[in-house]
């Protein structure tokens, strides 16, 4: 008999919230996922370089984990000053949690295609934070 509490669906492996972060120059687009680890939401975009509110984020979800993107060109290289930049980021990110940096191929052209596709303006904001989900989802689809 299955506890009418329990979700239908039964998940092995991790669980807890796993924040993703989209670095840029001037904002930090974040995502979240929920415990589980099935599904990426945007959270805010935050100016750059953002490490304190990023960590904040982190504390208010309880989270396990952080994403951060590394830009890697379609060639499958991430030598490039904005992979440099996404590193530095990580770098001088003081925290406990473990930091795992992820491709981020394409996460902004599909985050832009997305929400013109839903009659949404691209706003430089929202398009960051769609950038963080299309990355965090990603990578928990990947796990």
């Amino acid at each position: 008999m299955t506890d009418p509490a329990t979700p239908y669906v039964h998940i092995d492996g991790p669980r807890g919230v796993v924040v993703g972060v989209d670095v840029g120059t001037v904002r930090v687009g974040v995502a979240a996922s929920d415990p589980h680890r099935i599904l990426a939401s945007p959270v805010e975009t935050v100016p750059a370089p953002g490490h304190a509110r990023v960590l904040e984020i982190c504390a208010e979800r309880g989270a396990v984990q952080l994403v951060v993107g590394l830009p890697t060109s379609l060639s499958g290289t991430s030598a490039s000053a904005s992979a440099d930049m996404a590193r530095d980021w990580v770098t001088a990110l003081e925290t406990d949690l473990p930091v795992e940096l992820v491709d981020e191929r394409l996460t902004t052209v599909t985050a832009t295609a997305a929400l013109r596709a839903s009659g949404r303006k691209a706003d430089r904001k929202l398009i960051d934070q769609a950038a963080a989900v299309a990355l965090l989802q990603g990578y928990l689809d990947r796990h």
